[in-house]
């Protein structure tokens, strides 16, 4: 039995899984400000290019009915999009110019 958590065609990103599989929106974005630049950076530019690869495999699966492992890599996604704003538009962390910033979701997103 593997100890895998992502699908084994996206092995590569495994090292990623750990960190940002994260099921609420308030955790990707308490791992994005606790992150350096250089970390967000890292898994931004590993993951980005797979990331149309990945919503195909998703996609394969109704939402409330995914293998764990294509759920995680759902949560990957999440990750990504909450990733990119940093990397590619604010070039920090926290967001710019918008005082104390935060997200307060009442429900998340299904699965």
């Amino acid at each position: 039995m593997s100890d895998a958590l992502l699908p084994q065609e996206f092995a590569e990103l495994e090292r990623w899984a750990a960190t940002w599989c994260l099921a609420t929106e308030p955790e990707r974005w308490a791992q994005r400000m606790r992150s350096s630049m250089a970390e967000l950076r890292a898994f931004y530019d590993a993951f980005f290019p797979r990331a149309e690869e990945a919503i195909a495999h998703c996609d394969r699966f109704p939402l409330d009915d995914m293998p764990p492992e294509a759920e995680r890599l759902f949560q990957l996604l999440h990750s990504l999009l909450m990733v990119s704003y940093a990397v590619e538009v604010w070039k920090q962390p926290a967001v710019v110019h918008c005082g104390s910033a935060r997200i307060d979701r009442v429900l998340e997103p299904r699965p």
